[in-house]
């Protein structure tokens, strides 16, 4: 596979990333990051535990100290530079909701502390949202304590959403409910959407672009259908793996009396089969480990 190079770095951008650096200690969580988000652009950001997923989201944001720089608009942005949030919305994986308050009570605070709050949209959000608004949060689910953490943050009039694994432990129906809540009431040609999850089968459908990070350094950067275009899965019988051992992949999976693996495109066996590669398997392909079986 060939080595992370950004399809986007000539795309102008009001949202940058550039060297970004981050240790804790002896031990570096991000290195040299750089990446821009466009506007009106759904980009994901797949890694593993570990990865610096969360770390490079907390830095964009200004929540932590970092090396290197982030702009917004050409204006750097600080440790706890507040004026982030004229521009960024975030929902992390663990709501900042007051258990104390009740529904109404959340939604009252959120408004009068948001001046970029769009109380026409709220309404809107709310009257269809199912909310029981006299009940406090201590006494809501983890999906409904979810949802209403979305429609209040989806409610600011802001140009870049950022999640960090926001649907963490709900059901598969909520799962769905959320991101369509997002599709139909925040993205357009100007807004964008950047998402951290493990759970990529779910969102692939809706990413334009992907980023792969792995020990702290992106590895990869494309639009999700150019990279889908160059690579293909392809499968044997278990008998012939060394003719897919030949081709070089990193990844070899086997089940069902069948090996597979991600390879370029061009690759040709005669009397193999071939499919679209999924952006799960790609990303093992890039940080798994030399032939290994999975």
């Amino acid at each position: 596979m060939t080595v992370y190079e950004s399809k986007f770095e000539n795309n102008p951008t009001p949202y940058e990333v550039l060297g970004l650096t981050k240790h804790y200690g002896k031990f570096k969580a991000l290195e040299n990051v750089s990446f821009s988000l466009p506007w009106g652009r759904i980009v994901g950001l797949l890694g593993r535990n570990g990865a610096g997923k969360s770390t490079l989201m907390r830095s964009m944001l200004g929540f932590i100290r970092h090396e290197g720089t982030v702009l917004l608009d050409d204006r750097a942005i600080k440790h706890r530079d507040h004026r982030i949030f004229d521009q960024v919305a975030f929902i992390p994986d663990i709501s900042g909701l007051d258990d104390r308050l009740t529904v109404q009570q959340s939604w009252d605070y959120f408004r009068d502390m948001n001046p970029h709050f769009n109380q026409e949209r709220a309404e809107r959000l709310l009257k269809n949202s199912g909310l029981p608004m006299n009940k406090k949060v201590a006494k809501l689910s983890k999906g409904m304590k979810t949802k209403l953490y979305l429609l209040l943050t989806i409610s600011l009039d802001v140009r870049y959403l950022l999640l960090d694994e926001p649907t963490l432990g709900l059901d598969i129906a909520f799962r769905k409910e959320f991101y369509n809540i997002i599709l139909g009431e925040f993205f357009d040609e100007e807004r964008s959407i950047f998402i951290s999850t493990h759970q990529v089968e779910e969102v692939e459908h809706i990413l334009q672009e992907i980023i792969f990070i792995d020990n702290g350094r992106i590895i990869l950067h494309e639009e999700v259908d150019a990279l889908k275009d160059r690579l293909k899965v392809i499968s044997l019988p278990q008998e012939r793996r060394a003719e897919l051992e030949a081709l070089k992949p990193n990844v070899i999976n086997s089940a069902l009396g069948f090996v597979s693996a991600i390879v370029d495109q061009a690759a040709e066996i005669e009397g193999a089969q071939y499919g679209r590669a999924q952006l799960a398997d790609i990303f093992l392909e890039y940080v798994g480990g030399s032939h290994e079986t999975i």
